[in-house]
């Protein structure tokens, strides 16, 4: 039960139907520039993965020639090959650094050109940078294995 004296008194509910109706507009302004600012920011880059159509490479023991070729395929989240990445590999050693950029399928060849083990060791991996505008890095430090036969 309200007391008496606060039944009687009206002075503050004059004017309160339009501030209600300004505190919404002004509400509703606010609201709008959020939801605007939201849907104006920019896509989070999607993620892509490389492939390559062989996973171990043996090199030849008596020291000769072991050039070899490496067919990638970059591919996005749907299994879509990803045109115009710059695929970066890098030799067992990482002494030698070869480059190639993706056709319209998603795919490059590049050739490894004598590529060495590191010092001491019989066995070692080639790994692999791709990069492309609007998808995330992908690097693969193990990509493929490469020992000495």
């Amino acid at each position: 039960m309200l007391p008496e004296n606060l039944k009687e008194n009206e002075a503050g509910t004059v004017g309160l139907p339009i501030r209600i109706v300004v505190l919404s507009i002004v509400g509703f302004i606010g609201f709008y520039a959020i939801l605007s600012a939201l849907s104006a920011a920019p896509a989070p880059a999607g993620p892509m993965y490389a492939t390559a159509n062989l996973s171990t490479f043996s090199l030849n023991s008596g020291g000769g020639q072991s050039n070899f070729s490496l067919q990638i395929s970059v591919l996005d989240r749907e299994n879509r090959g990803v045109g115009e990445a710059n695929v970066i590999v890098w030799s067992p050693d990482r002494n030698k650094a070869y480059s190639g950029i993706t056709g319209n399928d998603g795919n490059v060849i590049i050739d490894l050109l004598n590529p060495e083990l590191p010092a001491g060791k019989s066995e070692g991996y080639v790994a692999v940078k791709v990069m492309r505008t609007g998808y995330r890095d992908f690097s693969g430090e193990y990509f493929i294995k490469v020992k000495r036969s």
